[in-house]
């Protein structure tokens, strides 16, 4: 099978297949290490072209977010999900399942906002698991990151 290759070529500890066939939901959470702490990492919603290229964007986000945790000095490993499906059709029901699967993991992946994604979204996570970061501040949650990102990008910049 191609997956285990391409996760054993990538040092992946584990991918988790998510299905809801009721909902409509198919997601691929990828943990690339938790050797520092839980696997961090987006949930970015995205029409692929394919389950494969969904399974190689999350093996590659979640590599990538490894090395960023680790550069950063934090206490997280890397992690990813990708949730297959049109962004224009975003459902409250969608993620809440999404948000079922991330608590059977029992906080061996934090999941957050990416791409397609934002805080009413991680809201709706936030209502099935505890291991989502995003959420809005009435929630509890640390609310919208794009400020701080911008901030990041910005400093970045100016650093070339």
């Amino acid at each position: 099978m191609q997956s285990f290759e391409e996760m054993t070529e990538l040092r992946h500890e584990q991918v988790i297949l998510c299905l809801n066939d009721r909902i409509g939901l198919r997601a691929i959470i990828a943990i690339h290490d938790t050797t520092l702490g839980p696997a961090l990492g987006g949930c970015r919603l995205y029409h692929y072209a394919s389950e494969a290229d969904a399974m190689r964007d999350a093996l590659r986000l979640s590599r990538g977010m490894t090395y960023k945790a680790a550069v950063a000095g934090l206490d997280l490993g890397g992690g990813k999900a990708v949730i297959i499906g049109d962004p224009s059709i975003k459902c409250e029901a969608l993620f809440r399942a999404f948000g079922r699967h991330v608590q059977t993991l029992g906080g061996r992946y934090i999941t957050a906002e990416d791409m397609n994604t934002n805080v009413e979204d991680m809201n709706w996570i936030r209502r099935e698991t505890e291991w989502v970061t995003g959420a809005g501040q009435h929630t509890g949650g640390s609310g919208d990151p794009s400020p701080v990102t911008a901030w990041g990008v910005f400093h970045g910049i100016r650093a070339c």
